[in-house]
């Protein structure tokens, strides 16, 4: 018999929810494609996956999460997200363990050691990983976690950072935890390591249906803008990212008060603080003095800003002095925005310079890359379309999704030989 209460009348009315489908892609991917990865999923559809990593938002890595544990399930994979909990003092030791992983420095005292695997230890406690029969563990964060598990299948620790020059007594402590995982991913070849462990590249991708990516209307950029009262009588020249010292914000003001010299143009900085980061509100703090009508800075967490801004934007600068990959440079790109990026890590890997956006190694060619794309409107077209060639071929989720779908099914391989 039909309910008479309106809110159960309402509820019979909505759509379904759904996440986005394999099959959605048909549109960007060749259908070959997708059949391909379809086939590659039905013979892992018995695995029960898990994710680990050390937060739900901020930085890329959850945002990447969010997206690929969804695509999993969607193929037939029961695929499961975990994230370890931890004090300030926690992650301020994981945090110093980023920074000296890219190439910084580090006082790596028994204490702060004891400290992070005592933490480790009591989330491996709560945290059950034992029935899982593929556990993909990400960043050192969550790292020692294999240590405390009677395993049902392959662990795989997965790396975002720029390895190039890893702190070398850091490294040395860290490839004990290491070693003891089935395999080992980097975002890049360049950052591989002398290790025994195998080890795979598998590069980053992004959902193109997501709110930060998805296509707007004209109207919905002017209202995102006009929400946060950004000026748009000028071309805006744009940076999104997290306040992190490596994607070098000071560094960004200063190429834009020099481009200012020459052209007419509003920076916006936009940026937001991860929970595993405490140095992000210091890095925030530290530029708001530079704050005027034409520099504006931001910490929000809004999604569709961060596209209305990419969209909009005369130029998108990633400036980084070093970076593991770099989907901010991706999504932009895919929005067919003319990109400026540090020539380091996985941005060289994206952008050619010159081609599909422009690489730089100084605050000088920041400077002058900003100058010149304010003034040439036809070169920004012509490079951003190529840039949104390169993300369809390359680094949309599905390439990534394929990528695991690979090493998944090298460990099956293996195992149906041993047996």
């Amino acid at each position: 018999m039909p309910s008479d209460n309106p809110q159960d009348l309402d509820l019979a009315q909505r759509e379904p929810r759904r996440t986005v489908q394999l099959d959605d892609y048909e549109r960007f991917l060749d259908r070959a494609h997708i059949d391909r990865i379809y086939e590659k999923a039905r013979g892992l559809q018995h695995l029960h996956v898990a994710h680990v990593n050390s937060t739900f938002y901020g930085g890329g890595v959850a945002e990447l999460l969010d997206d690929l544990t969804l695509l999993m399930n969607n193929v037939g994979i029961p695929t499961g997200w975990r994230v370890i909990q931890g004090a300030p003092d926690f992650f301020s030791i994981t945090k110093k363990m980023h920074n000296a992983l890219q190439g910084g420095t580090i006082n790596l005292t028994d204490l702060k050691k004891q400290h992070y695997e005592d933490i480790v230890y009591k989330n491996a406690v709560r945290t059950h990983l034992d029935q899982h029969n593929m556990v993909v563990v990400h960043d050192p964060q969550p790292l020692p976690l294999i240590q405390h598990y009677h395993r049902n299948g392959p662990w795989i620790w997965q790396c975002h950072l720029d390895l190039t020059s890893p702190h070398s007594e850091l490294w040395r402590y860290l490839r004990s935890f290491i070693e003891q995982y089935d395999a080992v991913v980097e975002s890049l070849d360049a950052y591989r390591q002398d290790l025994r462990t195998p080890q795979r590249t598998i590069t980053p991708a992004i959902d193109p249906f997501a709110i930060k990516n998805k296509e707007l209307s004209e109207d919905e950029i002017d209202e995102r803008l006009a929400h946060y009262d950004l000026p748009t009588d000028w071309p805006l020249v744009v940076q999104v990212s997290r306040f992190d010292r490596w994607k070098d914000p000071e560094g960004v003001i200063e190429a834009f008060k020099k481009a200012r010299r020459e052209v007419d143009a509003t920076l916006v900085l936009l940026g937001n603080v991860a929970t595993d980061d405490p140095e992000g509100t210091r890095v925030y703090e530290s530029l708001l003095d530079e704050q005027t009508e034409r520099i504006r800075i931001l910490s929000v967490e809004d999604t569709a800003l961060v596209n209305a801004l990419q969209r909009r934007a005369a130029v998108v600068l990633q400036k980084s002095l070093r970076e593991g990959f770099g989907l901010t440079v991706t999504e932009a790109m895919w929005k067919g925005s003319a990109v400026v990026g540090g020539n380091v890590g996985g941005i060289r890997h994206q952008i050619t310079d010159g081609e599909n956006g422009f690489l730089v190694d100084s605050v000088d060619e920041a400077a002058e890359r900003i100058v010149q794309l304010v003034q040439a409107p036809a070169l920004r077209e012509r490079l951003g379309e190529r840039a949104r060639e390169t993300v369809r071929e390359q680094f949309l989720l599905p390439h990534m999704l394929e990528r695991y779908l690979d090493l998944f099914g090298h460990f099956e391989t293996l195992y149906r030989l041993r047996d």
